[in-house]
Parts: C-alpha cells; structure tokens; sequence
C-alpha cells in the first residue's frame, strides 16, 4: 500500500466528519479539501527527498518527532483542541512561502473558506509525517530509504496525475511570477482528474 493510500485509509468518513466540526465546515467540502491537501502534501515531501541534504534532514526529524504512534488514535488526535503540535512548522519546512498560494488554491478549486483551509491543513500535516514516521520504523529505511519511498510516491502521483510533479516543482520554484494560483488549479485539477 502506498503512503497516500495509508493515510487515506486512516481519513475515513468518521475523520473527515471531526475535521469538519474542528474547521466549522461541512463533511463533503471538507473532504473534498481532504482529497485535494493530501497529494499536494506528499508530492511537497517527496520534493524534498529528492534533495540528499534535505531527505536527511527529513529523516532525521521523523525519527525524532514522528513514530507513527499519532495514526493509532486518530480520534484523540482529531479531537483535541486548537492547532495540533507542529503542524504549522511541518508546513513552513514543507511549502515555504507558498503555504498561502496553496490555501488559496485548494479553497478555489473545492469551495472550501481559505481560513478554514489555513485551519485544516497543519491537522493534516502531522498526519502525513506520522505515516510517513510508520513506514520509515517498519521498513527500517534510512535517509536514502526515505527518498526512494516518495520518490515512489511521486512516481505514483504521476501515474494517478500526470504532469502533477512538474506542476508542482514549477509552482514551489515560482519567483512571483504571477502565475501562482494558475499553477495550483492546475495541480488540484489533475489530481481531480485522475480521480474520476
């Protein structure tokens, strides 16, 4: 099983209904929202692997900061309050100065409130880690391990929808161009397409 369809699998409808409670929106915007972060987050991620330095470092902070443990009590997890531990610092780490360009761009594309996106995704971001801190103990990967994992990934993502991974390195290397949002209804529009 690929590490989106695990963390897929963990965001069932029950989940999606908690968000959706957590964010003040409803469960079948929320999970569309959902279905369009969760590719975008690992495609960011496996972005990152492809760098030796930065797989390292991403490495390194999985095995310190996330074991996986977080994916046996999602419902604990989802039902707390206020902004989950780490979620915004995942983000800056993994989207950069582009966390609001995507905010703006899975809210368009799915009808979502952007300031319920800006709520929704440091929720997912711990979860993905989390998957990714699970897969990393079973499989005993190290850094190197870790990026031929989402490099598989991307190669998935690929398949599912093509020209994503080009989209979104064009769209993470942008210099304010201008063509940001195009560049994310773009992504989000594959990954819709290959969905259907």
């Amino acid at each position: 099983m690929s590490l989106l369809d695990t963390i897929q699998q963990q965001l069932g409808p029950d989940a999606v209904q908690q968000l959706s409670r957590r964010i003040g929106a409803d469960p079948g915007t929320t999970g569309n929202a959902v279905d369009a972060a969760l590719p975008l987050l690992v495609a960011a991620l496996s972005r990152q692997a492809s760098d030796p330095a930065r797989a390292a470092q991403l490495a390194n902070a999985v095995e310190q900061d996330h074991d996986g443990s977080l994916l046996d009590n999602m419902s604990g997890f989802l039902g707390g309050s206020g902004a989950p531990a780490g979620g915004n610092g995942i983000l800056g780490h993994i989207l950069g100065q582009r966390r609001g360009a995507v905010e703006q761009g899975i809210g368009q594309t799915t009808g979502l409130d952007t300031s319920k996106v800006a709520q929704l995704l440091p929720m997912l971001a711990p979860i993905v880690m989390a998957a990714l801190g699970r897969a990393k103990r079973q499989r005993q990967l190290d850094a190197g391990g870790v990026a031929t994992l989402l490099t598989g990934e991307r190669e998935r993502l690929n398949e599912r929808a093509p020209g994503m991974m080009g989209a979104l390195g064009r769209f993470l290397d942008q210099d304010g161009d201008g063509q940001v949002m195009d560049d994310v209804g773009g992504i989000l529009g594959s990954v819709f397409g290959g969905k259907r």
